[in-house]
């Protein structure tokens, strides 16, 4: 008699099901249709939109290039269009770098059996707390802080930190910075989260079989927790890649002027480009899909190099040497 099992995969595919209906329905169209757009002329002119009609790699090349009159020379990677996808690409660096370390240290932290921190609810509550504010609030209150007269911008013009002509909203590094660190601000608690659930994921007798060995609390974490916490690393990557790509509403209501990033377009990311090109008083459609896929190009390069980068390798086998 064969016993009968219980197979639990189906299970997972009921689960998935109300996904991929809702993508079928609501997001497949959208996408092909993006990719149908980037490879035709479909835009407003005098008042009254063209007819489609097929122009190759024409928009593609229009968001790559771009004419210097001055040489009568193409300039590859130096259009509007790529400024702003490296203008996204540094706030996202600026924002991922310490938001995956200190929630790494954080995760670490509060799961440590020696530690045993007390009160960890309220902490975690605290950290987790900037992301349920929503982005707009964040914006418009680091905006009114670090404002020409906000109480910060005073206060350190006060104490003599700054000069007195000195505006945050008018340098550069300033702006992007501030950016980068309320992305940083409103997403390590989440992050923090996540590694945490992945930690408790691990079998507890292996630190005690360690802590057996004699391993220290450093010898665990990187022998144990980080090679264990892979795969959720992983995730964490390339999700976070995905969304700071795509960071919209932060930068658009931080420093703007007519919808443009300031000062000098530094803080206009890519999808506040799409925007501009898609929703302007002569809307370019195929424009606007071009940038959108060359966008989705950028952060499919990056996502696998986080893969690359992730996976597991299997040790290299050493061969006997015979004589």
């Amino acid at each position: 008699m064969k016993r009968k099992t219980v197979e639990y995969g189906k299970y997972g595919y009921i689960f998935l099901t109300p996904f991929f209906l809702v993508f079928l329905v609501f997001q497949l169209y959208p996408l092909i249709y993006t990719f149908y757009l980037s490879f035709v002329e479909y835009r407003m002119s005098q008042g009254s939109w063209t007819d489609p009609s097929f122009c190759g790699f024409d928009n593609f090349l229009k968001v790559l290039t771009a004419r210097d009159f001055k040489t009568n020379k193409d300039i590859w990677f130096n259009t509007i269009p790529m400024n702003t996808i490296k203008n996204t690409i540094i706030i996202w660096i600026i924002n991922f770098i310490p938001q995956i370390l200190l929630s790494l240290l954080l995760a670490a932290w509060f799961t440590d059996t020696v530690v045993k921190l007390k009160g960890q609810g309220a902490f975690k509550v605290m950290m987790f707390l900037p992301n349920i504010i929503t982005a707009s609030s964040i914006a418009v209150l680091f905006y009114n802080l670090f404002g020409n007269q906000g109480p910060i911008t005073l206060a350190l013009r006060h104490i003599g930190i700054i000069g007195d002509t000195y505006s945050f909203l008018e340098s550069k590094v300033a702006t992007i910075s501030l950016i980068g660190f309320m992305q940083f601000w409103m997403w390590y608690g989440n992050t923090m989260i996540v590694l945490i659930a992945g930690i408790l994921g691990i079998n507890p007798s292996l630190y005690e079989a360690a802590m057996v060995d004699g391993a220290n609390g450093k010898q665990q974490f990187f022998s144990i927790t980080l090679p264990l916490l892979k795969p959720i690393i992983q995730f964490t990557l390339v999700t976070s890649a995905i969304g700071g790509l795509q960071m919209y509403d932060i930068p658009s209501l931080f420093n703007v002027n007519n919808g443009i990033g300031l000062p000098d377009r530094v803080s206009h990311t890519v999808t506040m480009m799409i925007r501009e090109v898609a929703f302007s008083q002569n809307p370019d459609y195929g424009y606007a899909a071009a940038i959108s896929v060359v966008l989705f190009l950028c952060t499919l390069a990056i996502s696998l190099v986080f893969f690359a980068l992730t996976k597991d390798r299997e040790p290299k086998q050493k061969h006997a040497v015979t004589r």
